[in-house]
């Protein structure tokens, strides 16, 4: 985790606990934070709802980008394609590389960091963590690297002085994540992970049963509501 404190930090944030837990931790450091959501499609689009909640706790500014077309263009993936199933289980599960979505952190960093030279910030964060490292190659530290290398070549004289691409918790695990949530008060009951996007937290998905298993071995209080059948099967 760096040691820098960014003056102004456009954050990817999807609404989620790990991008939900970036954000406050960075406002906790002091960071003005505007936060940059995408709708790419994904069926579980609930999670934009949540998004606005958080900007609206944070007091911060939020965009969301349209990005609904690559839908159709990132086929296979069964978080935009209607016909793949979504399977359930954990993250490290071989079945869960179906939900893995081409090249979707590199289109959404990209997009960030412009956002970033345009509006002067000196950061762009996103919530990548280790837990995510098996199964997604661009949540890997190897990828954040180069990514961070091409993004400052790539705005060279542009850039606000000091610029970071930060992804603070691509080493931790997240019940680390949760834990730090704790500590800084996230509100986790406005958070949204589950892949089906119902009406609550399904409680089978791999979202869902990584979400439940960070609460456990974190020791921290779980806010979710989760379907009965999903969550008893989940835990």
């Amino acid at each position: 985790m760096t040691g820098h404190t960014p003056r102004h930090a456009v954050v990817i944030a999807s609404g989620g606990l790990d991008s939900t837990t970036a954000a406050y931790w960075l406002a906790d450091r002091g960071s003005r934070l505007s936060l940059l959501s995408f709708d790419y499609g994904q069926r579980h689009r609930k999670e934009l709802d949540f998004a606005r909640r958080i900007a609206g706790h944070l007091g911060a500014h939020q965009e969301v980008v349209d990005l609904s077309g690559l839908g159709r263009l990132l086929s296979g993936s069964a978080l935009t394609d209607p016909a793949v199933r979504l399977p359930d289980g954990h993250y490290t599960a071989e079945s869960m590389r179906a939900t893995v979505v081409p090249n979707r952190n590199a289109i959404m960093l990209d997009i960030a960091v412009g956002m970033a030279v345009a509006r002067g910030a000196d950061a762009v964060a996103f919530g990548a963590h280790a837990g995510d490292h098996a199964i997604y190659p661009d949540c890997r530290s190897s990828f954040f690297d180069l990514f961070a290398e091409t993004a400052k070549a790539g705005n060279e004289g542009f850039l606000a002085d000091g610029f970071e691409v930060l992804a603070p918790f691509i080493d931790l695990a997240k019940a680390d994540i949760v834990e730090i949530g704790r500590q800084i008060g996230v509100p986790y009951q406005d958070t949204w992970s589950c892949y089906r996007g119902g009406e609550v937290h399904c409680g089978r998905c791999g979202t869902c049963t990584e979400r439940i298993e960070a609460f456990s071995l974190a020791g921290v209080e779980d806010p979710t509501e989760y379907a009965r059948a999903g969550a008893e099967a989940a835990r």
